[in-house]
């Protein structure tokens, strides 16, 4: 079995030099004090991006993201958008790394006083983490696709615990994950409160039905940019796509599944609950989708199709 997550090991990872508060150290020495708040309450938010063919592709979108998140729990990210941008750029160059590189930006609210919630209690400007690996999606998962089981544990409304922010706490989400794994599956499906299917634990959902593709309206799952981006490119090459409550029970009557995310583009999927779709994998409108969107990280990057 394997998630959407799973990834190829690359050697290469053990030299890249990790950004720390504005040092670049080797791995074993990236450490954060037991009194951070991202350690002692999950206090912080973070965001995945791609450097694609020398290009951390879509980046605007993504670091917009990241300050609405600081903003929306009042969390100073301590650099100006522009600044952070060029600190990325600069960890990425003392790397020279250039492609098929993931990353992973964290910002937690920085050092607790005492372990405790209030954020009155930081003494400290807000710590900066930036991980960058070697990283590519295993490449079987686009044939052999992921399975997924519908979760007990419901996606949240945006009053209790908002799914929209790229929080560091996500003990519900591993919950969901859990559920699903010891159920034999590789990821959760999660339903929002009223009952609807809205997102798995760590990527978005859609499904096609007679040539449509649909997904959720969005209220209650990840405010993901490559969904976005799917939705667009939909919009773009006339691609019926519709974006509405659905039941469980329409879909397990689809022809097709797929789930998206920064690090794996669209993942088909293969069996929902026990229930396998027919034909191979990918399905057709998602391996058109996933050509679409290679495209679009080509272009993003600058790069010219012949």
């Amino acid at each position: 079995m394997a998630g959407s997550q799973d990834f190829a090991s690359d050697p290469r990872n053990a030299a890249v030099k990790i950004y720390l508060n504005g040092d670049l150290v080797a791995r074993e020495d990236a450490r954060v004090s037991v009194f951070d708040a991202g350690f002692v309450l999950g206090d912080g938010v973070w965001e995945g991006f791609r450097l694609h063919k020398g290009t951390v592709v879509f980046a605007d979108r993504h670091f917009d993201r990241l300050y609405a998140g600081a903003r929306a729990i009042d969390m100073d990210v301590g650099l100006p958008k522009a600044a952070l941008a060029a600190e990325l750029d600069r960890m990425l160059a003392a790397n020279g790394m250039r492609d098929g590189v993931h990353i992973r930006l964290m910002v937690t609210r920085g050092l607790k006083k005492t372990p405790n919630q209030d954020p009155r209690h930081t003494i400290s400007k807000a710590t900066i983490v930036i991980v960058a690996e070697y990283k590519q999606p295993s490449p079987e998962l686009a044939s052999t696709g992921l399975s997924l089981f519908t979760s007990t544990v419901r996606c949240s409304p945006p009053d209790m615990f908002d799914m929209r922010l790229n929080s560091h706490s996500r003990l519900n989400l591993i919950q969901a994950l859990i559920q699903a794994i010891k159920a034999g599956a590789d990821e959760a499906l999660m339903l929002d409160p009223n009952g609807f299917v809205s997102s798995c634990n760590a990527t978005n959902f859609f499904f096609v039905k007679d040539g449509e593709v649909r997904t959720s309206r969005g209220g209650y799952c990840f405010n993901g940019i490559t969904r976005a981006h799917v939705i667009e490119l939909c919009e773009r090459h006339g691609i019926p796509v519709r974006l509405a409550d659905f039941t469980l029970a329409e879909v397990y009557d689809a022809e097709e599944a797929f789930v998206t995310g920064t690090f794996g583009g669209l993942t088909p999927v293969r069996r929902i609950d026990g229930r396998d779709f027919a034909g191979g994998l990918p399905g057709p409108m998602t391996a058109r989708l996933r050509r679409h969107y290679g495209d679009l990280m080509d272009e993003a990057a600058g790069v010219v199709s012949v």
